[in-house]
């Protein structure tokens, strides 16, 4: 899985939040395991 530029990347143990700054091959690991990206948050409704 490559690096996207400017995602959040978030390790699902631990916690840890990673910014990808340049894109590239690879990926991102933390406690021996890949970092998912992080979803955005749902903004709330404005009714």
């Amino acid at each position: 899985m490559a690096n996207v530029l400017g995602k959040r990347y978030v390790c699902e143990k631990c916690g840890t939040e990673v910014l990808c700054n340049k894109a590239g091959a690879g990926g991102v690991e933390c406690c021996d395991g890949e970092m998912k990206i992080k979803e955005a948050k749902p903004l709330p409704s404005s009714d």
